[in-house]
């Protein structure tokens, strides 16, 4: 069954990895790849990559993605989350470290904090996405 608000911001809080989802012009399919995101208290959806990569340029063009985050253990729930980009900032430190704090081993973050080269400088080369999500999908097949 859909899953509450509540049970949608607390199953995005889970160390899950989302699958980006953003246009692509003429006859391609949209790209759909990997990333790691976090959710700030505001709902907001962010990520971070290198601001010369697909993903940016296909981000930056048709300005809204979608993030699909699911599991399949102990029973079958997704969510889906799809809005326009709001802001398109400089990665910072702070940012590189909130990410990999949720994914890496504590003994891992700092190293790959510092390996991301995350210092809030456009010329560091990294961008983070923030989206705000208008439209929801989310299910939990257990609940059936």
């Amino acid at each position: 069954m859909t899953l509450s608000p509540e049970e949608r911001r607390a199953f995005l809080d889970e160390p899950l990895v989302a699958t980006l989802a953003v246009a692509r012009e003429g006859e391609r399919a949209p790209l759909a790849v990997p990333v790691w995101f976090w959710q700030e208290d505001n709902g907001d959806l962010l990520f971070f990559t290198e601001a010369d990569s697909l993903k940016s340029r296909l981000v930056e063009a048709a300005g809204r993605f979608s993030l699909l985050v699911q599991r399949t253990e102990p029973t079958y729930r997704y969510v889906s989350a799809e809005g326009p980009v709001v802001s398109a900032t400089p990665t910072t430190p702070d940012e590189s470290y909130t990410d990999a704090a949720r994914y890496l081993a504590p003994d891992k973050v700092d190293a790959y904090v510092e390996r991301t080269g995350a210092t809030g400088d456009p010329t560091a080369g990294l961008v983070t996405y923030r989206m705000r999500p208008e439209h929801w999908f989310s299910a939990d097949l257990g609940s059936l």
